[in-house]
């Protein structure tokens, strides 16, 4: 364990083994750092965080302290942040609050670049990558493989679906199935996210049944939209049933649309 003789760490902290803590941070009682977590200089950690072995946390980041929600009444909610992430500096990540699941969960080899935001009671999966000044609001939910690019905001109770990319300075006001394409100051739908399938290791036919079931969502003029997600239900290729999955599961939400 190695922690820098300016830093301050509560005597209660849970510290594991090979723990690196720079100088003038600041570590609160109830965080636990789970094995060979790096904190650079700087960086403030409090509120029930847990953080997972090897994250490494760059200087000036805010991690665990109060959401600015003034519902937020001071509730023991939690942050949990998984392992093998990368955290730049000036990120700024809030825990749960009492309005819905009271914590808010990062998952596993992510990418958070300077000056991103996780709102509280946010759910993000594994491999995601946040660009810079990128930003959460509360509620959102990022499935694993994500990527947002710089300057992005995404709006409340949102959810964008595995493998999805969203374009340097969108705002995103609606639901973005699995592998979309989108981009604009309000966002709308411009295609599949190909490449990204492609790097990982989908199966040319997955990704020519996704293209088909995407223009048959979107584009046909066969039925309503509904019409068409029922028209779909016999497709066997795991990448369409994560599409017709996310679709179901919504809650009315309406979905990010093609431009018209």
């Amino acid at each position: 364990m190695s922690i820098h003789k300016t830093a301050i760490v509560h005597k209660k902290a849970k510290i594991g083994k090979d723990v690196s803590i720079g100088p003038f941070c600041v570590i609160g009682e109830h965080v636990h750092l789970a094995d060979n977590v790096k904190i650079h200089s700087h960086v403030v950690v409090e509120g029930f965080t847990s953080i997972g072995e090897r994250t490494e946390i760059y200087p000036f980041s805010v991690i665990g302290c109060a959401p600015p929600d003034l519902k937020f009444k001071g509730e023991e909610s939690r942050l949990v942040i998984g392992k093998d992430n990368v955290i730049r500096e000036h990120v700024t990540m809030h825990p749960g609050t009492a309005a819905d699941r009271m914590e808010t969960t990062i998952g596993d080899h992510g990418l958070f670049m300077v000056g991103t935001h996780v709102a509280h009671d946010c759910v993000v999966g594994d491999h995601v990558i946040m660009a810079n000044n990128a930003a959460l609001g509360g509620h959102v939910i990022l499935e694993d493989n994500v990527i947002v690019g710089g300057l992005c905001g995404i709006l409340q109770r949102v959810r964008i679906g595995k493998g999805a990319m969203i374009g340097f300075m969108s705002a995103v006001e609606n639901d973005v199935i699995p592998y979309g394409l989108v981009s604009g100051d309000r966002a709308t739908l411009s295609g599949i996210n190909i490449i990204g399938l492609e790097r990982r290791g989908e199966s040319r036919s997955d990704i020519a049944a996704l293209s088909k079931a995407y223009k048959t969502l979107f584009y046909s003029k066969d039925g309503n939209f509904a019409d068409r997600l029922a028209s779909l239900q016999s497709e066997t290729s795991p990448l369409v049933r994560n599409v017709l999955d996310f679709t179901k599961d919504r809650d009315n939400r309406p979905l990010c649309q093609p431009k018209q």
